[in-house]
Formats: C-alpha cells, sequence, structure tokens
C-alpha cells in the first residue's frame, strides 16, 4: 500500500472579517463603528493523500477549499491541527518545502509579463539549481507534450489564456516535484488548451507519479482526471471517495436516450418518468433508476428501435444535490 505524503488531522481556520449594511449611512456610520464576525473556513478538516494521486478537491465558492489549498502549500497559517506534507510543516518549513511542490494559482501568473516564458524558465532553473542537462531533457519533454514550441519564445502579454496556463504548466513543474497544487488550471481557456492541459497532467502523473491536487469548478476535469474527489462546504468535507462510488450513491434517475428505426408516437405507460426531449425518430427521457431495466424491455417490446442508450446525470446535478443537503 503506498504511503501517505499528506497527512492533515482536525485543520482549523477562522477569520475576523468588517461586516456592514448597505446603503451610503451605513457606509458612513462604518467609518466610526465598526462591526466584526468571525468566519469559520475550516472546521476540523481531516484526509490523507497517497503517493501518485489524482485528487480532485471541491466545493461551491466560500465553502473553504482555497483555504486549505493555501494551508497547505504554506500561504496560510491554520488556527489549529496539524499538517504534514511530504513530511514538513508547509507553514514553519516554507523554504525547503516548496523546493518540492509546485504550485499554479489560476491567474495568478509567475511568468514575467514583459519578457517570453522561456527566459522565466532559465531564471527558475537558477532559482532552483537545477542542473543544466536535467533542465533541458525535462522543459524540452514538456514543451513537446504541451506543443508549445514557438509559444514559450513569445512575449507573456502577446499569449492568449489558453497559451498562457500551459506555459504556467511548465513553470510550476520545471524542478520535477512530488506535489502540484492547481487551482482552477483550465478556468477561461478554449477546448483545445483544456485537452491539452488535461492529457498533461495525466501523462506526468502515469509516468512519474506525480500526484495533483486540484481544485475546480470544471465538472470535465473531475471526469476526466480525478478517481477520487474530496467535497467541502461550509468548512466542512462532506464527501471523500471515489467518483465511481459517488455517482453509485448519489444517482436516483437515470437518462435513457432512445432512436427510433421509424417515426412513432411514445406514450410512457405505467411507469414514474419525465420525457425531456421528443421528436418523431428520437426520444430523450428521465426515469428512476429502479425502473430502467423495465423500462427498456418494455419499449423493445412495444416500439421498433435502433439504439438505446443509458446515461447517468450530469456530474454537476449530483454535486449540487450534495450542497444543498
Amino acid at each position: 500500500m503506498e504511503e501517505a505524503i499528506v497527512l492533515v488531522k482536525d485543520l482549523r481556520k477562522k477569520f475576523r472579517t468588517h461586516k456592514r449594511e448597505a446603503g451610503l449611512l451605513a457606509s458612513i456610520k462604518s467609518l466610526f463603528i465598526r462591526k466584526y464576525v468571525n468566519i469559520e473556513a475550516l472546521k476540523g478538516i481531516s484526509f490523507q493523500i497517497k503517493k501518485g494521486e489524482i485528487i480532485g478537491f471541491i466545493g461551491p465558492n466560500g465553502a473553504g477549499k482555497s483555504t486549505a489549498i493555501k494551508v497547505l502549500s504554506g500561504l496560510l497559517f491554520p488556527d489549529s491541527g496539524t499538517v504534514s506534507c511530504l513530511g514538513f510543516n508547509p507553514w514553519n518549513e516554507r523554504e525547503r518545502y516548496l523546493s518540492n511542490v509546485g504550485v499554479v494559482f489560476g491567474q495568478k501568473t509567475q511568468l514575467s509579463w514583459d519578457i517570453p516564458p522561456l527566459d522565466t524558465y532559465y531564471f527558475l532553473k537558477d532559482v532552483y539549481e537545477i542542473p543544466d542537462a536535467d533542465f533541458k531533457k525535462r522543459l524540452n519533454y514538456m514543451i513537446k507534450i504541451l506543443e508549445i514550441k514557438e509559444i514559450v519564445k513569445t512575449p507573456t502579454r502577446n499569449l492568449s489564456l489558453g497559451e498562457r496556463m500551459r506555459c504556467e504548466l511548465i513553470a510550476a513543474l520545471l524542478h520535477n516535484p512530488t506535489l502540484v497544487f492547481l487551482d482552477e488550471p483550465t478556468v477561461g481557456v478554449d477546448i483545445i488548451a483544456k485537452e491539452a492541459i488535461r492529457e498533461f497532467i495525466l501523462k506526468l502523473n502515469k509516468e512519474q507519479g506525480t500526484t495533483f491536487i486540484i481544485t475546480t469548478h470544471d465538472m470535465g476535469d473531475i471526469e476526466k482526471l480525478c478517481k477520487r474527489i474530496m467535497i467541502i462546504n461550509h468548512g466542512e468535507i462532506v464527501y471523500d471517495g471515489s467518483l465511481q462510488d459517488l455517482k453509485q450513491s448519489y444517482v436516483k434517475t437515470k437518462f435513457i436516450d432512445i432512436k427510433f428505426s421509424e417515426p412513432q408516437e411514445f406514450r410512457f405507460g405505467n411507469y414514474d418518468g419525465k420525457i425531456i426531449s421528443k421528436t418523431k425518430i428520437e426520444m430523450k427521457i428521465e426515469v428512476r433508476a429502479k425502473y430502467v431495466n423495465k423500462i427498456i424491455s418494455w419499449v423493445l417490446k412495444n416500439y421498433k428501435v435502433a439504439d438505446i442508450t443509458v446515461m447517468n446525470p450530469p456530474i454537476e446535478k449530483i454535486i449540487t444535490q450534495i450542497y444543498k443537503k
């Protein structure tokens, strides 16, 4: 069994923030009398992560996921609890710890704006004291996978968001970190760039055993990359397990896509269900999961069918159910 490289126990963090009512009068009043409230961003979360895992760390805005990632990456001090990442305390041993991790935080670039990413890479080579041979081998390897041979020679300010995010990944991974934090790595990028980034992450994970912790609102990232997900809401982890188990536990309905071999007038019969879309030759229905096999048998018996496909509801819908609970 793989040893855990991230150990988190009873992690807690509160923020004290200023609160005021809306309006001009309240704004003026707040200059003299301030009201403060304590917000519990993390309420004693605990978990472990093994080497080589790709973890999807998800939750709604304000759920606490960014706070947790910032503590794990050494950017925030917690109020209490213990954290061990790669054997280090992230905030007390920051310098030695950060030489073993990579970080990409969404819109916050580590590339110099006015020079090409390639120049930044050479600067990072000196910062991390990467040997020449290792640097060239790793840089060329990642440039080839991400297909950005000419892009890295272009000033950062002239790159599209998708091009820049691919360059950011190289900057975060040049020193061959064991653990990588990715905060919204595909936010705002086009579909081609998304696919390139996802394939890059999977390839490094498979070939080099790199561990990734990914926060994202893009469920495509979760389904493509993560076998295990942790869902955080109101500062608490409300689910920690496999994506497959999540679907089995929370999927109460399924979608059936029926293609008829000739135009049909479809009627539901005695089963509990709902028609989502309908034409003369194709229909999509939503039914309770326990009735799927019976409905398929009934359809095949009563209609001329060319094809039937059964699908789970979108992962977004399943996650939303958990947030509401």
